[in-house]
């Protein structure tokens, strides 16, 4: 236990590291996500859409449009440098009405061998794995009834920074 919580300790402290001393980069372009609606085909019964993560724990989409009963394919990038095991990322479509926080608790507890993911959990729509820096991953589901349904990132700690809406229109 003692061994773990220096790992995790060493993880925060390398973490902060990264962060304060990130070159010249536009720093507040990244504290700040663009909130972007992904383009969707009209006419389609289809919808492609994209989004990215970044060792920040940001998303650069706040907001995605589909329409329903579209099948959708969404790919998430991990545009960072990070390991999986410390800075992970995935996308989590939550039913309407789902308590985050609370779902948020029992994907810590799934687990990485369940990509954070409750098993079996009734508050889900669709997911992706989880990733690490340079990695990409697609999943396919079929849009749900017109509303909006939150989706978050549910690597532990994520979720209250790593959060959007999909519209469905």
């Amino acid at each position: 236990m003692c061994e773990m919580l220096k790992s995790i300790i060493a993880i925060l402290f390398g973490l902060s590291l990264l962060t304060a001393c990130g070159g010249g980069e536009n720093k507040e372009a990244e504290m700040e996500p663009e909130t972007n609606t992904e383009a969707m085909a009209e006419e389609s019964n289809e919808a492609t859409l994209s989004i990215e993560g970044n060792d920040q724990m940001q998303f650069d989409k706040k907001e995605l449009t589909v329409k329903a009963g579209q099948t959708v394919t969404l790919t998430l990038k991990h545009t960072g440098t990070m390991a999986k095991a410390a800075m992970g990322h995935n996308w989590v479509l939550l039913k309407q009405g789902t308590d985050v926080a609370t779902f948020a608790t029992a994907a810590v507890e799934a687990g990485m061998d369940n990509n954070h993911v409750p098993a079996g959990s009734s508050d889900v729509i669709a997911f992706t794995k989880v990733i690490g820096g340079g990695e990409s991953t697609t999943v396919e589901f079929t849009a749900p009834e017109a509303g909006t349904y939150e989706y978050i990132c549910s690597f532990p700690g994520h979720w209250s920074m790593m959060r959007g809406t999909l519209i469905v229109e």
